[in-house]
């Protein structure tokens, strides 16, 4: 079955925005595991339902990049516990959607939040006081822990207004957060602030970035590197312009849906954005 942008929409808002999940929604997640899978040096990036969540842990602790969906924050401790501490001294967010900060009441009590400004303006009057990060910045934050600098960029108007990537000075790491769907078109959220003008600006920022040899954590998706980067930019781009240049000829936003996108790009839909929704997300951030 396809998922239309407003079906889809309703779908993703059900399990960002429900802090406190029903025993249906729980039984969701019920054979949910956590996998942990070896990036570089101390770096691991955990898979399980929701938005990859990566870790530093060392001499100095366990620091993890976002937390998931509450009903895991236990299944999570235990993956952390493996590779440490199930208490990580840092919990960065890399935005505010619920399947990347669900878990943020859990580890607030111990963990120190760290987020950029928007975050707190988002999640505020909609999370307990637990899940707020207790520190914010506007453009960058670097922690200096386990050995190495570990920087939150923030990237704006992209996925949403309240973004982040995180970048492991020595181990060559950077985690993009909702910024990379690896093999798939991306969910960018229009309205809290994404567009996918800044979208596309904030991947070409973070390629001049990185280089061959950077291991790159998405958001959704399996683990890639600096070409499977490159790969999701230029279909983002690409189909952009296709879609744009459509737009301009006065195409409607249904006809340019009936008509579609090239095959080569079939793939692309398979996930939670289907091409139609992905054409609809273009067709809306543009101007006439």
């Amino acid at each position: 079955m396809k998922i239309t942008k407003w079906s889809g929409l309703m779908l993703l808002l059900a399990g960002i925005f429900l802090a406190f999940p029903t025993n249906a929604q729980n039984d969701r997640f019920a054979n949910v595991t956590i996998e942990t899978v070896p990036v570089a040096g101390n770096i691991s990036m955990l898979i399980g339902s929701g938005g990859n969540i990566g870790v530093s842990a060392g001499t100095d602790g366990i620091l993890i990049i976002d937390d998931q969906y509450a009903p895991l924050a236990s299944r999570i401790k235990t993956a952390l516990a493996a590779l440490g501490s199930d208490v990580p001294k840092f919990l960065l967010n890399t935005h505010f959607h619920g399947d990347h900060t669900g878990s943020n009441a859990d580890f607030g009590v111990d963990s120190i939040i760290v987020a950029h400004e928007n975050v707190q303006g988002r999640m505020e009057g909609n999370s307990p006081a637990a899940a707020l990060p207790v520190v914010t910045f506007d453009d960058d934050v670097t922690i200096h822990f386990n050995g190495e600098d570990i920087t939150l960029i923030h990237m704006p108007a992209g996925h949403t207004d309240t973004d982040s990537v995180v970048m492991f000075a020595d181990t060559n790491v950077i985690h993009m957060g909702d910024h990379f769907f690896n093999g798939a078109f991306p969910f960018i959220d229009l309205e809290n602030g994404g567009t996918v003008q800044g979208y596309i600006a904030n991947l070409e920022r973070a390629l001049s970035w990185i280089d061959d040899d950077t291991e790159v954590i998405p958001g959704h998706g399996v683990l890639g590197n600096k070409a499977d980067l490159l790969t999701f930019y230029n279909v983002i781009r690409d189909t952009s312009t296709e879609i744009r240049v459509k737009k301009s000829q006065q195409m409607s936003k249904e006809e340019i849906v009936a008509e579609g996108l090239d095959s080569m790009y079939e793939s692309w839909g398979q996930g939670f954005i289907d091409e139609a929704s992905w054409i609809e997300t273009v067709f809306d951030s543009y101007p006439r």
